[in-house]
């Protein structure tokens, strides 16, 4: 898994079934999955242990600092007992620098070295956002790593947000949300009824500023739904469509659950168009992804200046589409999970310049959660950390008027 990110620069996600395909035991794939992702949260500083007890510094790539950042990272941050940690990893290099890595496994536990307190980002990502967040956004986004994110569910009935948060034993930060720590999702009441689904607060603002229904929208890049399900439940009537069958398999499955309805298509946006306008679009754009780097941590290693530029031109094109679409006097949406100014602030500007039929709508406060503040362009742009205690996603958000 760590190779795939790493070295070809795939997402941990789609690594984790060819990774695991030879594990027979769900727990067991599932503790390779953390391994896995604790490292790419802690890399930074694993590294910096390692290079502290070598003489002569590995390769990025070489099987022993591999093996050295699976160790090291189960006994400083996962409370796996030292012999335990080291063990896992010695057969990965049986004929090869066996000794290297013990060697330097047992110089570290006996120096009692330790882990920061708080993650460091790795420099090209450290150096990007503080251009674009100073030392605050660096501070903030450090210390999300820190801590698991907690488990935001959005409620198909807001009306029910009081007795769900009361009965979920959690806290609501907005009508139609309830917080809780980490838990087993299917065993949480309301799991099998469709009363819920798992959707982080701020993923979940950009189909609340769309509104009530009743009218037609679009869900552009729907997959896996979370927006679709928030729009049916305010009484849209809603087409989603996404490239991914496999990602819409589970926009279906979640439909089921939640027993809405919509309409789903699998299409290419840069080819497909509606038949007529519509009342409203949301485009949540493909994008870099950098906005939820808590719960994805390999974001943070593979993602390159080059790809959030292609990315960004990709959203304009989608962006520009789309804008056909929305009746005059219709709403778009175009939101992001990205902490990349190319793709939210500076995306806008350019939409904007060269659509002068659009207008933006300001967001109000009490559209949006405590500690989320409109900017004074009136766009969002949540920031970790924004939300205390327990944080949220990286989300560009901006709601624009057609103009009639």
């Amino acid at each position: 898994m760590l190779d795939a990110v790493l070295r070809q620069g795939l997402p941990l996600e789609a690594a984790i079934g060819r990774a695991t395909a030879g594990i027979e035991r769900s727990d067991d794939r599932a503790l390779a999955h953390a391994i896995a992702a604790e490292v790419l949260r802690r890399l930074p500083d694993l590294d910096a242990l390692i290079d502290s007890a070598t003489k002569t510094r590995l390769p990025d790539d070489a099987k022993a600092r591999f093996a050295l950042r699976i160790a090291l990272v189960q006994a400083l941050s996962l409370g796996t007992p030292p012999h335990a940690a080291i063990s896992t990893v010695l057969p990965l290099v049986d004929g090869g620098p066996r000794k290297l890595v013990h060697g330097v496994f047992g110089t570290l536990m006996r120096g009692g070295d330790q882990l920061p307190e708080q993650p460091t980002l790795p420099d090209p990502v450290a150096i990007r956002w503080h251009a674009a967040w100073g030392d605050d956004g660096i501070e903030a986004a450090e210390r999300a790593m820190a801590a698991p994110p907690p488990l935001d569910l959005t409620l198909a009935d807001p009306a029910t947000t009081d007795a769900m948060a009361e009965t979920l034993g959690g806290v609501s930060l907005l009508p139609g949300h309830v917080r809780l720590p980490s838990a087993h999702v299917p065993e949480l009441p309301g799991f099998e009824e469709g009363s819920w689904w798992v959707q982080d607060i701020a993923a979940s603002l950009p189909a609340r500023l769309l509104g009530k229904g009743p009218g037609s929208v679009l869900d552009l890049c729907a997959a896996p739904g979370g927006k679709t399900m928030q729009l049916a439940s305010a009484a849209w009537s809603v087409t989603a469509i996404d490239s991914s069958e496999s990602r819409l398999a589970r926009l279906h499955e979640n439909l089921e659950r939640t027993h809405l309805t919509a309409t789903v298509i699998t299409a290419d946006l840069l080819l497909w168009s509606p038949p007529a306008p519509v009342d409203a679009v949301l485009l949540d754009a493909p994008c870099s992804a950098t906005g939820i780097f808590r719960r994805h941590p390999d974001v943070l290693h593979r993602v390159r200046p080059s790809q959030i530029a292609e990315l960004a031109a990709l959203q304009a094109k989608l962006l520009a589409r789309a804008a056909d679409w929305v009746r005059p006097g219709g709403t778009l949406v175009f939101a992001t999970c990205s902490l990349e100014p190319a793709e939210g602030e500076a995306q806008l500007t350019k939409f904007l310049a060269a659509r002068p039929d659009y207008s933006i709508v300001p967001v109000a406060q009490d559209e949006l959660p405590a500690g989320i503040v409109p900017t004074p362009g009136g766009w969002v742009r949540t920031l970790p950390g924004m939300i205390d205690p327990g944080g949220n996603d990286g989300f560009f958000i901006a709601r624009l008027r057609r103009q009639g």
